[in-house]
């Protein structure tokens, strides 16, 4: 056993069982890696289990790694955040190798006179020069690799109460109505107040100042109590009480989906989406879409096809037609899909489907990986193929996940037969 060895081993002894980041160094102390954990014991001490047969870069170099850092926090949010800072500024490189950029997501504000707070990968901003980035955001913050974005916006929302909604509203939303909104949609609150109330905390925490945003909260408390202005004190307080408690375990992927779904992984395949066709003669043709995001249903984003221009019994024909209803989607600003942007597409069918799904994608200019699942010969079987020129890494995910694959395959059919026979009874 080497010093390195020893020394590596004695440090892993220390890893408390606490949110955090861990950083990897080289002997020559360059930071290789960062990462992000719910439980900094667990997470590191995975990395040097010797179970763990994965071709993900940082574990094929991991006998690189000597010197071992860490920072604990007092939430996951905060871990993220702090990842981010550190991926920045030192870009390591094995958080940037081999990686696809599309799977790291940014937090932006925009700005409008009620900014709104957004969610935007990599490949959103890169189609953007530094001029338009500069007239439509006021801040972009990021990267954050494998962020559970519906999770953690709502965790933000809940701190700090940005609006969702719309000026000029003929009635409350629905958050207005549970307390959560400041009144953009109603004009209880001007532009300069809710950025000044808003904005400026938000941008403060997602900096890394949480102390600062404390010490500025508190002090705002005591003035606004001291001027009697009682339900803004209040609100502080809550404010505060929420800041000190962040519940947000649920913004790493850590239980056995995530397992699945690990936010270290090179590949982020996060939103999947499924299709089948269900055909019981001539006429009443149906579609299915399913959504899967990660690794869990979100039923959601469901959607129902009812084939319009194929005549006779043609499956390849009704994919065809689904397909390019759906992708015409893509890039559109069609509000119907809280996400447009697919990370895998998942065909119920054999090679004459894919081919069909591939065929479409291109001639409609739409990159996303493709695969489907059929039966194979014997009954419990079953046969993935890909789509061409699917890479490497691609396969290496899907072999690893076949088990939701076939979930998402199932629960296409499941819907598109159900929708069926709806329509049947009808």
């Amino acid at each position: 056993m080497t010093q390195s060895d020893l020394k590596k081993k004695d440090l892993l002894l220390e890893l408390p069982n606490t949110p955090g980041i861990y950083l990897f160094y080289t002997a020559q102390k360059e930071l290789v890696y960062v990462g992000k954990a719910t439980s900094l014991k667990n997470r590191v001490r995975s990395y040097f289990s010797g179970t763990q047969k994965t071709s993900r870069p940082i574990e094929e170099m991991i006998d690189e790694v000597v010197h071992i850092k860490w920072e604990t926090t007092e939430s996951v949010l905060e871990a993220i955040i702090l990842e981010s800072i550190y991926i920045k500024k030192f870009q390591p490189k094995y958080n940037v190798l081999g990686k696809d950029n599309k799977s790291w997501n940014y937090i932006v504000i925009t700005n409008d006179p009620y900014p709104e707070v957004l969610t935007l990968r990599q490949h959103e901003l890169a189609l953007m020069t530094e001029e338009e980035k500069k007239r439509t955001y006021k801040y972009i913050f990021g990267p954050y690799p494998g962020l559970n974005k519906k999770a953690a916006m709502k965790v933000l929302r809940t701190l700090f109460h940005f609006s969702t909604c719309r000026p000029g509203a003929k009635r409350p939303c629905l958050y207005r109505q549970m307390g959560d909104c400041l009144g953009v949609c109603t004009g209880d609150i001007s532009a300069a107040e809710y950025r000044k109330r808003v904005i400026t905390p938000l941008a403060t925490f997602l900096r890394g100042g949480k102390q600062k945003l404390i010490k500025q909260w508190e002090q705002e408390m005591k003035r606004a109590a001291a001027a009697e202005q009682f339900e803004r004190a209040a609100a502080l307080r809550d404010q505060l009480s929420s800041l000190f408690r962040i519940r947000d375990i649920s913004l790493l992927n850590e239980s056995f989906v995530q397992d699945v779904f690990d936010t270290t992984d090179d590949t982020q395949i996060v939103r999947i989406e499924g299709y089948d066709i269900s055909n019981l003669g001539k006429t009443g043709i149906v579609g299915s879409m399913v959504v899967f995001s990660h690794g869990e249903p979100d039923t959601s984003q469901y959607r129902k096809f009812e084939i319009k221009t194929v005549q006779g019994q043609s499956d390849v024909d009704s994919l065809r037609e689904m397909l390019e209803r759906r992708f015409r989607r893509i890039g559109s600003g069609d509000t119907r899909f809280a996400s447009i942007d697919p990370d895998l597409l998942l065909i119920d069918g054999g090679k004459p489907q894919l081919h069909t799904a591939v065929a479409v994608a291109k001639e409609l200019g739409v990159r996303v990986p493709i695969v489907s699942i059929a039966k194979g010969t014997e009954r419990k079987r079953n046969d993935i193929f890909f789509g061409e020129g699917t890479l490497p890494h691609i396969i290496d995910w899907v072999d690893r996940h076949k088990a939701v694959l076939i979930r998402v395959r199932d629960e296409a059919h499941r819907f598109a037969i159900s929708y069926q026979r709806k329509k049947r009874s009808l």
